[in-house]
Parts: structure tokens; sequence; C-alpha cells
């Protein structure tokens, strides 16, 4: 099974990750509200900005974990296809 790390933005602008087996269905899941992240209660998710494949649920957490501690700069860097591998710089 393969698994992705995923960032959605959000309708005030704000950049949410998650990891996930199947990109299209836990964005649906998030736009029905049902199955979604709580952090889209007063906010509602627009599009996928990002996919990365990883090779495992443990890879996928470890890099999603990591892309959070990423100040939004490079996040969006991350988003434009430039590398953004921390938060330092």
């Amino acid at each position: 099974m393969s698994w992705f790390v995923y960032m959605i933005e959000a309708s005030d602008g704000s950049l949410y990750t998650g990891i996930t087996t199947d990109v299209e269905r836990r964005f649906a899941e998030h736009c029905d509200g049902k199955q979604g992240a709580r952090y889209f209660n007063g906010r509602q998710p627009k599009q996928v900005v990002y996919v990365e494949g990883a090779q495992d649920r443990s890879s996928a957490s470890k890099r999603e974990a990591a892309i959070k501690q990423l100040r939004r700069e490079k996040k969006l860097e991350l988003i434009a296809g430039e590398t953004a591998d921390d938060g330092n710089g």
C-alpha cells in the first residue's frame, strides 16, 4: 500500500498537512466534514496543493511531522517545487 503526505489550502489561506493512502478520497472526506479533520471546522478545504509519496505509514508520519514544523514560507517553497527540508534558513 502506498502512503502520501499532502497539503490542502483552506478557505482562509492556511495550509493543512496530513497523510493518507488515497488523496482524492481524503480530500472528499475533508470537504464532506463528517470524517474530515477538525481543522476544517470553521474553514473549508479549497484544493490539494501538494502531494508527496512515502514508502510506508511510518515514513509518511515522520515527513508529515517535519513539514508541520516548517514555517509557512518554507511550505510555500515546497509547494512551488523548491527544496525545503527543514525550518532553518
